[in-house]
C-alpha cells in the first residue's frame, strides 16, 4: 500500500468511527469482585475449562476481554462482528505496535486497567513466539482510537515519536483523564 493511500485509509478511519467514551469510570460486578486484590494484580477468567486454549477468552479483572490469536495477522474473534474500520483500527495498531507503546492513553485506562501506553488498549502482549494477546478495550473507547489513529497518521507523514508524542500530549492534557504513565520515546537520529 502507498503512503498516500495509507494516509487516505487513516483519514477515512478517523471519521468514520463515532463511538462513545470509555467504561474507565464505571463500577462492574467483576470490579467491586477485585477490589481487594493488590493493586495491578491480574485475575483472569477463563471463558471455558480451566486451560486457555486457541482463542479463549480471558477477562480481566478490569472487565476488558482478552484473546491470544497465533501472530499479529490475525485478529481476534471478539472483533468478528464488528464493523471493519474497527478490525482495521485493530490492524493498524499492530503494525504501529512500536509507535503506540510510547503514546500515553488519555481515557483513565491507566488507572482503571492497569495500562502502560495506548498500544495496550488493543494488544496486552506481544509474545517472544509471536503470538499476541489482545485487549478489548479499544472497542468500547473513542479516545483510545483517536490516539492511535493520530498517532499512524503522524507516523506515516514521517514525524519522529518523540514530535508525535508531544503532539498527543498536548492536545490531550486538558478535558481528559490522566495519562498513562508511559515510557518517553528514545531517541532517533
Amino acid at each position: 500500500m502507498t503512503r498516500k493511500m495509507s494516509r487516505y485509509m487513516i483519514l477515512l478511519l478517523s471519521t468514520a468511527i463515532v463511538l462513545g467514551g470509555c467504561q474507565a469510570g464505571k463500577t462492574t460486578d467483576s470490579d467491586s469482585a477485585a477490589a481487594g486484590s493488590p493493586a495491578g494484580a491480574e485475575q483472569e477468567y477463563h471463558a471455558a475449562g480451566d486451560t486457555p486454549g486457541e482463542h479463549d477468552h480471558l477477562h480481566h479483572a478490569s472487565g476488558d476481554l482478552r484473546e491470544v490469536t497465533a501472530s499479529i495477522e490475525e485478529l481476534p474473534t471478539f472483533l468478528d462482528g464488528a464493523v471493519s474500520e474497527m478490525r482495521t483500527i485493530y490492524a493498524l495498531a499492530a503494525q504501529v505496535s512500536d509507535v503506540l507503546e510510547y503514546m500515553p492513553c488519555y481515557c483513565g485506562c491507566g488507572d482503571s486497567a492497569g495500562h502502560q501506553s495506548n498500544l495496550n488498549c488493543f494488544i496486552h502482549e506481544i509474545r517472544e513466539d509471536g503470538s499476541v494477546e489482545w485487549d478489548d478495550h479499544g472497542t468500547r473507547c473513542g479516545v483510545c482510537l483517536d490516539i492511535a489513529v493520530e498517532s499512524a497518521l503522524m507516523r506515516s507523514d514521517g514525524m519522529h515519536l518523540s514530535d508525535i508524542r508531544a503532539a498527543i500530549d498536548e492536545k490531550y492534557k486538558t478535558g481528559y483523564a490522566a495519562p498513562t504513565r508511559t515510557p518517553l520515546p528514545p531517541a532517533e537520529s
